[in-house]
């Protein structure tokens, strides 16, 4: 990461945040009345959106991103797809679904919520989960993750625990929480993480760009820290969802 100051003398970040510092998070759940689970998050300003339809019954043959999956006897299967919005960078984009990043995306969601989901519960089943960004200004999975939770949980569809996702990045020896956009484009070593907190199970990790095996725990564990940050949040967006769902039922 050179060529911009992206750590201070006195320890703060381009944009005023401490090392460990998570950006503001606000979000909501039932953002959609005509799915079965949906949410709304903003992360600093990367924004994105999750719907989940399902569990529902499965065919015995599965399109899953032009590729053929067949229903499974024990378990359902997770279906994840991502797309960003033409409108979600500065770049311009011919195909903001479809293309290799989002079909890379889709795979690893697959992969994080297989992890998190009950999915034994709901054999010969589908769970479609869709996220799509609105405007990404760094730390995009960590914010499809955080949306998809919440989605998944307005679905009512059991899970392990929350799975909580959050970026990391080290700067002249000081790991970086919840990167933004320019941090990420400043280059160097940058981790995503996807957290299972109540029992520290990590549904995935990815790496970008080489990191010295000795500052690799600093690094982990500083996106750790902001996972569980992340959960105490989404905690308590459910929380006065439920809340607001029970005052509109009259209980």
């Amino acid at each position: 990461m050179a060529g911009l100051e992206l750590l201070s003398d006195q320890g703060y970040r381009v944009d005023g945040r401490r090392a460990g510092e998570l950006r503001k998070i606000q979000a909501r759940m039932g953002v959609f009345a005509q799915a079965d689970g949906s949410a709304y998050i903003e992360q600093g300003n990367t924004k994105a959106l999750a719907v989940v339809y399902g569990p529902h019954e499965a065919s015995c043959v599965l399109e899953i991103r032009g590729s053929r999956a067949r229903a499974l006897p024990d378990r359902a299967l997770v279906n994840c797809q991502y797309s960003s919005a033409t409108f979600s960078t500065g770049e311009r984009k011919r195909r903001p679904h479809g293309d290799r990043k989002s079909c890379e995306m889709g795979l690893q969601l697959r992969q994080t919520f297989e992890a998190a989901i009950l999915t034994q519960l709901h054999p010969r089943s589908q769970i479609d989960i869709y996220v799509q960004v609105l405007q990404a200004d760094g730390g995009t999975y960590a914010a499809c993750v955080n949306a998809a939770t919440l989605a998944v949980l307005d679905a009512g569809i059991p899970m392990r625990d929350f799975v909580c996702a959050c970026s990391a990045g080290f700067v002249d020896g000081t790991a970086l929480a919840d990167l933004s956009h320019v941090e990420e484009a400043a280059g160097g070593p940058q981790l995503a993480l996807a957290l299972l907190p109540a029992s520290g199970q990590i549904a995935l990790l990815e790496m970008d760009a080489r990191l010295h095996e000795d500052h690799l725990e600093q690094v982990l564990e500083a996106a750790a820290r902001a996972a569980r940050d992340v959960h105490t949040l989404l905690d308590r967006v459910v929380r006065q969802h439920v809340k607001e769902a029970s005052i509109l039922l009259g209980d």
